[in-house]
């Protein structure tokens, strides 16, 4: 079902070009992931389609009975509404009926003998009957649970920025729409809530917009991408990772074209540099030609960020943490952490929000004190503190003068001395920009900044709070590859996955009541942990007749009670073979593999072997899916014979 259509609308600010002449529909199901580099016009693009600004020229057509809802980023709450008010304020029957059944208890619980009140509840029943709505409640509360805001009655006026928007998130995921524009949805909420979040988009059946930075999100839920770069809006039918293989496809195409452009060129200068002996129509025709070829030039390269910044040398005492308390309004946060970095430690912080994450990071920094035990830090330390906020940032200030502040010069890893114009260059601030107020820029641009301010100072220890909040893929692609040849130590809070696993080797886990658990390895070899764990800890809660513990008449009825699980003939011929086909599936992946290199030359079969190792991945994906289904049935067979024995 078409939803809507964005008929060549251009926008632009003062004389930058954000996008021109975009035009793209949107169908029942699309789930659109916009991505660029900051300052594009992302957001921009989003604000047109919703109708919260004119487009300069082109239009937004909308179906007459589409419902579309967009994630405000600053959304208004009524004085005294609740979260859980909130999420239910919304204008449909169902949302309705809810309100007005919660309403009638309310006031039965002050009047409960009143004839009209009891009266009222039977309609209101019969109404939510009708209506299907008595999940609806339970499904609000569960929303804002797992978007960690844990007091459903709490009155929204008193909760932080981040709780509001996650509470108008929960809302807009709830509220029924036709057309979802989300902003950013994962920024300042945790790894477990950005999971919840994912499923919850996975199993939408409306169409989603979305501005992401998240690359496991984008690849997870996407299914198509939009890339503004340069004034100009590309389109893949792709999630994020076929995405880069066909932009790569794209830019090189592009290298191609204007390769043979240009060879064009010098011929055509050639022949006018010799000169025309006449003005022969012929020849006004290689003059037209040349000046043609002249203006096909390509737009100017997107800017490539560079982070080649020099760091300080470090010692070999670096941070030592020795049992570390710390408790914020009568809760626990630390209770006994012990800590000793070493020399090029990749460390990621991960936990609840309010778990006391970015309380720990104050500490090493000495922004904040500890109730007991020490942080010591060595003497060759230079931090470089890398913000949640921008707090520390005066955006009454120009570009230029902040980066002065911090450094007139830098050097950066080859030695070279630039000056502070120069790194901003090179930081995707152009001359043009330099001068501007920082109040002016948008989010991610000011993010940009402040990483720029941090690094130009040359730390051997970087502290990172939330580092991927609103900085584009192209900069935190950039910072990445930064981390891997840095050579001192760094501390990272952050709830990107991705970015988790492409730079960390150890994680420190808030796993709440002052619980800081260390483990070794990335994000996913911890979430694989805990997975474990948490398996194991329902297996144990299971009675088991080899625990000893005492076993009375209703738990030996119970057990005879539960029905006998086993595997049908296919389970089992399956189960037995399914090890040997896994292998098969690897084995032709690996061939494939090697095909694709000798034929790295030949660009059709080469394809064909992209579109035969997308099989063959699909193939596996599925096998490895039946494998743990399988495996899963066998625990809980054997589980069950143990049960009733």
């Amino acid at each position: 079902m078409h939803l809507l259509s964005v008929e060549n609308i251009s926008k632009s600010y003062s004389d930058k070009m954000l996008f021109e002449n975009v035009t793209f529909g949107v169908e029942s199901g699309d789930k659109v992931g916009i991505i660029g580099v900051n300052g594009t016009g992302k957001s921009t693009l989003l604000k047109v389609i919703a109708g919260l600004e004119p487009p300069d020229s082109g239009q937004v057509s909308i179906g007459r009975s589409v419902v579309l809802r967009m994630l405000a980023q600053d959304p208004s709450f009524g004085p005294e509404e609740t979260a859980l008010e909130h999420v239910l304020g919304g204008d449909s029957p169902q949302l309705r009926a809810v309100r007005e059944h919660a309403a009638v208890l309310k006031e039965l619980e002050l009047r409960p003998g009143d004839a009209g009140l009891q009266e009222r509840l039977i309609a209101a029943n019969a109404k939510m009957d009708e209506l299907n709505a008595w999940q609806l409640e339970s499904e609000a509360k569960t929303a804002l649970t797992k978007l960690g805001i844990l007091d459903v009655h709490g009155q929204v006026a008193a909760f932080s920025g981040g709780q509001r928007k996650r509470v108008a998130m929960a809302a807009a995921l709830l509220q029924p729409s036709d057309v979802l524009i989300l902003d950013e949805p994962t920024n300042h909420i945790d790894n477990d809530s950005v999971a919840w979040l994912e499923g919850m988009l996975q199993k939408r059946k409306g169409a989603l917009l979305m501005i992401t930075h998240d690359r496991y999100f984008l690849d997870r839920v996407s299914n198509r991408v939009i890339e503004l770069d340069r004034g100009s809006a590309y389109f893949y039918e792709a999630n994020y990772s076929r995405f880069l293989e066909l932009k790569l496809e794209r830019e090189e195409r592009e290298a191609a074209s204007e390769a043979k452009r240009q060879n064009l060129l010098r011929g055509e200068l050639a022949w006018i540099r010799r000169g025309a002996q006449a003005r022969s129509t012929k020849q006004k025709a290689r003059i037209d030609r040349f000046e043609a070829l002249k203006e096909q030039g390509p737009k100017s390269a997107a800017g490539k960020l560079d982070v080649s910044v020099a760091s300080a040398r470090l010692g070999k005492k670096i941070i030592e943490i020795e049992h570390l308390r710390k408790s914020i309004g009568g809760r626990e946060l630390i209770r006994d952490l012990s800590y000793i970095a070493v020399p090029e430690d990749r460390v990621g912080i991960v936990g609840r929000n309010g778990s006391g994450k970015s309380t720990l990071l104050k500490m090493i920094a000495g922004k904040l004190q500890p109730d007991g035990g020490r942080v010591e830090l060595g003497p060759t330390v230079k931090l470089g503190w890398f913000s949640q906020e921008h707090e520390e940032m005066d955006e009454s200030l120009r570009v230029m003068e902040y980066i002065r502040e911090g450094a007139e010069q830098v050097k950066t890893a080859d030695g070279t001395t630039i000056s502070a114009g120069q790194m901003l260059e090179r930081f995707l601030f152009p001359p043009a920009v330099q001068w501007s107020v920082i109040s002016k820029l948008s989010g991610g641009e000011k993010r940009r900044l402040q990483l720029l301010r941090v690094l130009m100072n040359a730390p051997n220890v970087l502290l990172l709070d939330e580092p991927t909040n609103d900085l584009d893929i192209a900069t935190l692609t950039v910072l990445e590859d930064y981390l891997d040849d840095f050579p001192g130590v760094v501390i990272a809070v952050s709830h990107d996955r991705y970015f988790l696993d492409r730079t960390v080797d150890r994680i420190l886990a808030f796993e709440g009541d002052g619980v800081v658990a260390e483990h070794t390895g990335n994000y996913s070899d911890y979430q694989a942990y805990a997975e474990r764990r948490e398996a194991e800890k329902q297996a144990a809660a299971v009675p088991a007749k080899a625990s000893g513990a005492p076993v009375t008449g209703a738990a030996v009825q119970e057990r005879k009670d539960r029905p006998v699980l086993k595997m049908s003939y296919k389970d089992q011929k399956d189960f037995e073979q399914i090890d040997g086909w896994i292998a098969e599936a690897e084995d032709a992946l690996a061939a494939v593999a090697s095909r694709m290199e000798e034929a790295a030359s030949d660009s059709g079969r080469l394809q064909q072997l992209m579109e035969e190792q997308t099989a063959l991945e699909a193939k596996l994906d599925t096998l490895l899916e039946r494998w743990t289904e399988l495996n899963e049935l066998a625990e809980q067979i054997a589980a069950n014979k143990s049960g009733r024995g």
